[in-house]
C-alpha cells in the first residue's frame, strides 16, 4: 500500500525543522561579540533551510547510530560500530541490549563537524522521529525537505543510513580481538565492542540511585532516624573506568553525556559476614536463652503467638489455620536446624569441657564430633534414645515461649499443642537420624 503526502503532516514537519534551525542559529549568534557582523551575517546563511540541510545530507555520512562502539577500546581503532536491538534468541533473564526494550538509547559516533546532525534527525513529530520518517520513505517529510522531489529524495535518503555501517565490516589493530578455536586449525575471528546503549541504562540507574533527590532525601530520613515513604539503593565497592579523557565526544554522544564515566559492580563472590559461634556453656538447654534469644526466632516465635491469638475460639481444625501454623512452625524450625548445624561445627570436644553444663541429649545432639574420640561419648551417642528427648524438649520450650494471657498453655492446651506439633517434631527427628 503507497503512501500519500499530508499536507498537514508535512507544514508540521517542516515548522520543526525550522524551529530547530533558528534555535541553534540563535546559540551561535549568542556567542559572537557586538562588533563580528561579517560572522553573523554567514551563521544566518548557513542556516538557512535549503543550506543546512544540504550541509546535513552530505555530513551525515560522517557519523553513526549504534548501540555497540568500537572506540572504547581504544581512541584510535578504525573499523566497524554496530546497530542492534541484541541477540532475540537470547535468555531473557541474561541482562543485554535485548532487555532494554523502550529504554535503548542509541549513542551516536563520528567526526564530531556532523554530531550536530544527529539532534535534528531525532526531531520528534506525531510519535516519530525524522530518521525514522526518513527510513520509512515518508511522502510528508519528502515534501518539507524541499520543494524539489529529487532532491528531497536524496536527503531522505542520506539521512536513513545513518545507522548503516559506513564501510565492509572491518576490524583493526587498536580494538580487541579474540581467535576462538573451531578446531582443525580454524577459527573465528571475534571482535568484542563496547555495549554503549546498555552501559548508559545502568548508569542512569545508579545515577538516579545514588544522586536523586528522592534518594537523597531517604539517606537524610535515616540520618535523622525519621520517616520516609520510600528507600535508597547502595552500591558498595564501585569502581570507575574513564573514556575519552578531555575529549570524552570522541567516543561518542553517550559518553559525553556520562561525562567519560563508566561505572563498574563488583564482579566478586560475596564474603559471607556471620556472627562468631561460640559453645553453649553455663547453660543447661540451648531453647531458652541461646536458641530462644536470637533475632530471628524471637520475632518468628511472636507471630506465632500473634496468629494463634488471632484465631483463639476458632476450630483448629480449619485448613487455612492448619496450613498457616504449619508454615510457622516450619520457619521456626528452619531456624533451629541452622543453628544446630553452626553448632555441630564447633571444636570436637567443646562439650567435654566442665563449664558444659548441657543435659546429655543435646551433647549427643550438638557435639556429634566428640563421637570421634570418645568412645563412651559415641556408644551413647549411637544408642540414639537422646532424639525424642531433643524433641520433646523442643515441643516443651515452644509451648511455653507461646503461652500468654490470652494464650493460656495449661496442661490440656500442652498436650493439644504437642499432638499440632508432632509433623514438625518429625521434621527434627529425621534431620537427627540422618545428621
Amino acid at each position: 500500500m503507497s503512501q500519500t503526502t499530508s499536507p498537514a503532516l508535512s507544514a508540521k514537519i517542516k515548522s520543526e525543522m525550522q524551529c530547530f534551525l533558528q534555535e541553534s542559529l540563535n546559540k551561535k549568534l549568542d556567542e559572537l561579540k557586538g562588533d563580528q557582523d561579517e560572522k553573523r551575517e554567514k551563521l544566518r546563511i548557513r542556516f538557512q533551510p535549503d543550506t543546512w540541510l544540504a550541509s546535513a545530507a552530505y555530513r551525515v555520512d560522517w557519523i553513526q547510530q549504534v548501540t555497540h562502539a568500537l572506540k572504547y577500546s581504544h581512541p584510535d581503532a578504525r573499523g566497524t560500530n554496530l546497530s542492534s536491538l541484541g541477540n532475540p534468541q537470547a535468555n531473557p533473564w541474561e541482562l543485554g541490549t535485548h532487555t532494554l526494550g523502550e529504554n535503548l538509547q542509541p549513542d551516536v559516533v563520528g567526526n564530531a563537524a556532523g554530531l550536530d546532525v544527529y539532534p535534528f534527525l531525532c526531531l520528534e513529530v506525531e510519535g516519530k522521529t525524522l530518521h525514522e520518517r526518513a527510513m520509512a520513505q515518508d511522502p510528508s517529510l519528502s515534501a518539507a525537505l524541499s520543494d524539489d522531489p529529487e532532491t528531497a529524495q536524496q536527503w531522505m535518503a542520506a539521512f536513513a543510513n545513518l545507522a548503516q555501517p559506513k564501510d565492509r565490516l572491518a576490524t583493526h589493530t587498536y580494538a580487541k580481538q579474540v581467535y576462538w578455536p573451531l578446531g582443525q586449525g580454524q577459527y573465528h575471528l571475534l571482535a568484542p565492542l563496547f555495549p554503549t546503549s546498555l552501559v548508559h541504562v545502568v548508569w542512569e540507574r545508579l545515577r538516579k540511585d545514588r544522586f536523586s533527590v528522592e534518594s537523597k532525601a531517604a539517606r537524610q530520613a535515616r540520618h535523622d532516624q525519621s520517616f520516609h515513604p520510600h528507600g535508597y539503593c547502595e552500591y558498595p565497592n564501585l569502581a570507575v573506568q574513564n573514556f575519552g579523557g578531555a575529549n570524552a565526544q570522541n567516543l561518542g554522544k553517550l559518553n559525553v553525556k556520562r561525562n567519560g564515566a563508566n561505572w563498574l559492580l563488583p564482579s566478586l563472590p560475596p564474603q559471607w559476614q556471620s556472627d562468631p559461634v561460640y559453645p553453649p556453656l553455663r547453660v543447661e538447654s540451648i531453647f531458652p536463652r541461646r536458641f530462644g534469644n536470637r533475632k530471628p526466632v524471637k520475632e518468628l516465635t511472636r507471630d506465632l503467638r500473634e496468629f494463634l491469638e488471632s484465631v483463639e475460639g476458632r476450630k483448629h481444625n480449619n485448613i487455612h489455620i492448619r496450613d498457616k501454623r504449619k508454615e510457622l512452625v516450619s520457619y521456626i524450625l528452619d531456624e533451629l536446624l541452622q543453628f544446630a548445624a553452626e553448632l555441630q561445627e564447633l571444636d570436637s570436644d567443646w562439650s567435654s569441657n566442665p563449664d558444659c553444663k548441657l543435659n546429655d541429649a543435646e551433647k549427643y545432639w550438638l557435639n556429634p564430633k566428640r563421637a570421634e574420640t570418645d568412645p563412651e561419648f559415641a556408644a551413647e551417642y549411637q544408642r540414639g534414645d537422646w532424639r525424642d528427648e531433643v524433641c520433646l524438649r523442643f515441643g516443651q520450650w515452644l509451648n511455653a515461649d507461646l503461652r500468654t494471657d490470652k494464650l493460656l498453655m495449661g496442661l490440656p492446651e500442652s498436650l493439644a499443642w504437642q499432638t499440632l506439633l508432632e509433623d514438625e517434631l518429625r521434621m527434627i527427628r529425621l534431620e537427627l537420624d540422618h545428621g
